[in-house]
């Protein structure tokens, strides 16, 4: 979910959260997923492999991804952003969620006009950059099991990633820093995505996942 200076959340994923609507294939990085609340125009393409590339104009909330059905607290993520070009809001970012606690995570390495904020708790140095760790709280909001009241974590690059070669996320660096602030993720994990989002904004990516 997208969340603004003025400390208001937007409602970001809706119906996304629905794991029904999202198609899952069996190879490791080719689960897809792609929802918009339909406002302005969304053009998303699920390429082969690990590849999907998207452009929008205008557009109300969206996401768009790819990655893996299950996630895990070890893997590193391997992406090649070879077009990044918001106009707006808009995040690249590893993004998932784990129920038992349901966490709603991001490891975001690139913004457009808005850099996401929240409690700040610390920060945690991995692939080459520093990350600001933070916490927000959605209540009644959108989720993968309904609507629900629950935690978002954040490791929000302090500078913005540079794009166009090729570049990892070591995941378990902020799994584990995080733990160490005292924020834990659940024991259950669902889908895992290197994810194009975006909010009333406009813009172009195409990104290759492995």
């Amino acid at each position: 979910m997208f969340k603004f200076k003025k400390k208001v959340l937007a409602t970001f994923m809706a119906a996304a959260m629905s794991l029904s609507l999202f198609s899952v294939t069996a190879s490791a990085n080719t689960y897809w997923q792609n929802w918009t609340d339909g406002g302005g125009t969304v053009n998303a393409v699920n390429g082969s492999g690990g590849n999907y590339s998207v452009t929008w104009q205008n557009t109300g909330n969206f996401v768009v991804g790819k990655g893996w059905a299950n996630g895990s607290p070890n893997r590193t993520i391997n992406y090649n952003a070879g077009v990044w070009a918001p106009s707006g809001n808009a995040y690249l970012t590893l993004y998932g969620w784990t129920r038992n606690s349901l966490i709603e995570y991001y490891v975001v390495d690139s913004w457009g006009t808005y850099r996401p904020t929240g409690t700040y708790k610390g920060t945690v140095t991995s692939d080459g950059g520093t990350y600001d760790i933070y916490t927000t709280m959605r209540y009644n909001a959108p989720s993968i099991d309904g609507t629900q009241t629950f935690q978002q974590f954040w490791s929000v690059r302090q500078s913005k990633r540079p794009t166009g070669s090729n570049v990892a996320i070591t995941f378990g660096n902020h799994v584990n820093a995080w733990r160490s602030k005292g924020m834990n993720l659940g024991s259950s994990w669902a889908y895992q995505v290197l994810a194009t989002e975006g909010y009333q904004s406009s813009g172009s990516s195409n990104v290759t996942v492995w």
